[in-house]
């Protein structure tokens, strides 16, 4: 008998349910889109019955597409959009406000104050995190301030709060309030060092100890989905965040390793083994996996805008019809033409931490079109990549060298214009996998990993396979010129 492990890709503007079998090739994938709402400036919600009836539509087609049933599946992993928060109701299930989405940026002014307070440097002691809206850890403490009688209910143990994994799990086995350490360390809440949630950060937050869930390894036990879902349970036995289980699925074991996803935003995750470092350029110290009780800790670097830059010429612009134009696009630029798009629509991420930073473009002549337009927002992404690669050599010191290879994965990477000038403008190759659904890949693989149905870490390692390796072509002085172009038109912006 075939058997597959499910992985379910709950990210932020879509869920997909992939089955892998024993070799972890793709066998079947179901993917459906849902809403955003924009309530506000700067707001991004999301319904969670939407990500709940997406969760169940795709794990459904992806079975019946693969002619499978829940007995031919070994286990489920799950990877989710990363400190979106949900707050619900105990008894009934029933969430008490939308989803506040990672990007939503209103509780802005509250992280003022927390800095001014001069709070910072403790929390990020114990986290490894800067006081951002991006995290958690706000965004709970404004749902029980806005919605009517919420903190006092929280306060009588009446609500759960959880990130989208912690929901889906709860929705699927009918009631266990469990997530993983890569998740919990993305709360503002977690210390990352003692590995448990912190009553001094709670108290710097106003989140009552009762909301939260039981914290497990990447791969343990999370329960049993209720049979009437897929006609029979099927264990759940994997969990991380999108980034950390692309990192997995990314085979970035070997401490020193770099991987970058290319999603709506992209993520840089330097793996540092068991050594959290902290950062000196505002990079992230977070918690790459936790596996067999032993936690493998990793810097990472957060952009906020990537494909959404992609998205911004479609559907804001209109200047292309399809994402996968772009790179065509932007191969007929004019070369003589230096313009720059810095894509702060919700602020700037890593190295710079500027939640009220907003976009702009620099160099616009009489003669910029599409073609330059395309070009700038592309590039965008890889200076931007960049920049995060920097800072990431300085904090890691002597043990990286510069000519780190960068494993990419997400929906930017098909394009080769694209990689080949991050690979020109990063001065380092990159490395395109065979398996380009990584992120789904890393929560499959430590789904099955719990229940031995996949080789331990430096045995998966083997199963990686190149796709092709892009190998930068640029002259040194160009790329010189040009992240200058970038680092002033930064400045600028942020003068």
């Amino acid at each position: 008998m075939t058997r597959y492990t499910l992985a379910i890709d709950q990210g932020t503007t879509s869920t997909r349910a992939i089955l892998f079998d024993k070799h972890l090739q793709v066998v079947a994938i179901a993917q459906e889109e849902f809403a955003q709402h924009y309530p506000a400036s700067g707001w991004v919600e999301h319904e969670p019955e939407d990500l709940w009836r997406t969760t169940l539509s795709t794990c459904r087609a992806a079975l019946v597409q693969a002619s499978a049933g829940p007995r031919d599946v070994v286990a489920i992993g799950i990877t989710n959009q990363r400190e979106t928060a949900l707050v619900w109701d105990r008894t009934t299930g029933e969430p008490i406000h939308r989803a506040i989405v990672w990007q939503d940026r209103r509780t802005a002014s509250l992280c003022q104050r927390l800095k001014a307070s001069g709070r910072e440097p403790f929390v990020t002691a114990k986290t490894g995190l800067l006081l951002d809206p991006y995290f958690s850890a706000t965004k709970i403490a404004w749902i029980l301030d806005h919605v009517p009688g919420a903190r006092i209910r929280a306060e009588r143990g009446e609500l759960a709060f959880g990130t989208v994994d912690s929901y889906l799990i709860w929705r699927l086995t009918g009631g266990l309030h469990l997530t993983d350490a890569t998740n919990a360390a993305r709360t503002l809440l977690y210390d990352i060092h003692a590995q448990a949630w912190d009553d001094d950060l709670l108290a710097v937050f106003g989140v009552p100890r009762s909301l939260l869930p039981d914290v497990r390894d990447c791969a343990a036990d999370f329960g049993e989905t209720r049979p009437e879902f897929f006609g029979a349970a099927i264990p759940i036995r994997g969990v991380a965040g999108d980034q950390q289980a692309a990192t997995v699925g990314q085979a970035c074991f070997t401490p020193g390793m770099v991987k970058s996803t290319y999603g709506t935003g992209c993520f840089a995750v330097l793996n540092t083994g068991q050594t959290a470092i902290p950062s000196q350029r505002k990079l992230l110290t977070t918690i790459a996996y936790r596996l067999g009780g032993e936690t493998t800790y990793a810097l990472e670097g957060a952009i906020f805008v990537a494909g959404a830059a992609v998205q911004w010429l479609r559907d804001g612009l209109g200047i292309i019809d399809a994402a996968s134009r772009s790179g065509e696009l932007a191969e007929g630029a004019d070369p003589t033409q230096d313009v720059y798009l810095v894509p702060a629509f919700v602020g700037l991420g890593a190295p710079h931490w500027e939640p009220d930073a907003r976009g702009a473009l620099f160099g616009l002549t009489r003669n910029t079109g599409p073609r330059e337009l395309a070009r700038a927002a592309l590039e965008s992404v890889c200076y931007q990549t960049a920049d995060l690669l920097d800072a990431m050599r300085a904090d890691w010191g002597t043990r990286a060298g510069g000519d780190t290879v960068l494993r990419v994965d997400g929906g930017m990477v098909a394009s080769d214009w694209t990689m080949q000038r991050l690979a020109d403008l990063l001065a380092a190759p990159v490395d395109r996998p065979q398996v380009k659904e990584t992120t789904a890949l890393g929560a499959a693989y430590l789904a099955g990993l719990a229940e031995g149905f996949y080789p331990e870490p430096a045995h998966f390692a083997d199963h990686w396979r190149l796709e092709r390796r892009f190998d930068p072509a640029m002259g040194p002085e160009e790329r010189t010129r040009k992240i200058a172009g970038w680092r002033q038109a930064v400045r600028k912006l942020l003068a």
